[in-house]
């Protein structure tokens, strides 16, 4: 029988998911473990493995625990969650035309996601993006949860 899983645990693991890292729920104790390319690849080679500082063996076994188990399941990374749509659902599900027009334009060309930060700042938004975005997130853990079975509180 699955845990119940905690989503406020899985949106921060999402929402935190360094570069190079993969984050993976055990659905039947709730536990996620966040693997990086490095361990990853110290965990397929002894050798390396061997030669890599305390800290980083400590984590090998746990690695390897995710790596030989069908059981854990990986976490949607940054490339499932399509940041730049939540950006442009944002701009253009605002009421103030203007606002939205200058978002609109700042997340489509080059550095959109410069543009986009630049631009919620100086029209002072960024508490009301963050909370959108926290939904967004919200709402992509919450479907991955369901479409995997898992019950979450």
């Amino acid at each position: 029988m699955a845990a119940i899983v905690s989503l406020r645990d899985v949106v921060e693991e999402i929402s935190v998911q360094p570069e190079g890292a993969t984050a993976h729920l055990n659905p039947d104790t709730g536990e996620i473990v966040t693997v990086s390319d490095e361990e990853l690849r110290l965990a397929e080679d002894a050798e390396a493995a061997a030669e890599a500082p305390d800290w980083q063996q400590e984590n090998l076994p746990k690695v390897r625990e995710v790596l030989g188990s069908d059981r854990f399941l990986q976490l949607p990374t940054s490339i499932d969650i399509h940041a730049w749509a939540i950006m442009e659902r944002f701009s253009r599900e605002r009421a103030n035309p203007e606002e939205r027009d200058e978002l609109v334009r700042a997340v489509h060309g080059s550095g959109a996601f410069r543009c986009f930060k630049e631009t919620i700042r100086r029209l002072n938004i960024e508490e009301e993006w963050y909370r959108f975005h926290d939904a967004a997130i919200e709402t992509i853990a919450k479907e991955w949860l369901e479409a995997h079975g898992i019950p979450y509180r």
